[in-house]
């Protein structure tokens, strides 16, 4: 491949990737208003129907913690944090999403981990090495990611 080619093939690459992350707002540019984040982070409602995958054993894994009777299927469901049912009434969109975020902006002293931050740790770990983590940190879900869980969230009402 031609030098050419190959800095054109990278030059379109590094613009598409740059369009996509267009209009998503980084964890560090999150604006929380009483533990509330009015603005999407993604510019985009977010998709309801992934919400499961992402609540259940992925990357979310909020069934750890909480039970969420619509999806009876998922075993072993949390009981430290409180059941999710109803937290579509409970919850405006933007308290969801600040919580979904970063619940300790809301609730100063919750166990629920920052799902879209990425500096302010104290001691940060290297997974299960034991050592030091090196380098950037990424937030634990996406913006996207966010974005769905809280569209599948506004769905459980009582």
């Amino acid at each position: 491949m031609s030098a050419g080619l190959w800095l054109a093939l990278a030059g379109g690459l590094l613009g598409a990737t740059m369009a996509q992350a267009e209009g998503v707002v980084a964890p560090s540019d999150v604006v929380f208003e009483d533990g509330a984040v009015a603005v999407s982070l993604t510019g985009a409602p977010g998709n309801p129907e992934n919400g499961p995958d992402i609540i259940n054993k992925g990357s979310g894994n909020c069934i750890a913690c909480h039970q969420v009777s619509a999806l009876p299927d998922l075993a072993f469901q949390g009981e430290i944090g409180p059941p999710l049912d109803g937290v579509g009434d409970r919850w405006s969109e933007a308290q969801l999403r600040g919580i979904v975020a970063n619940a300790k902006m809301m609730f100063d002293e919750s166990m629920m981990p920052a799902f879209y931050k990425t500096e302010g740790f104290i001691r940060l770990g290297d997974e299960f090495t034991g050592k030091a983590h090196a380098g950037e940190v990424t937030p634990i879900l996406t913006a996207e990611q966010v974005e769905d869980v809280v569209a599948y969230l506004l769905t459980l009402k009582d």
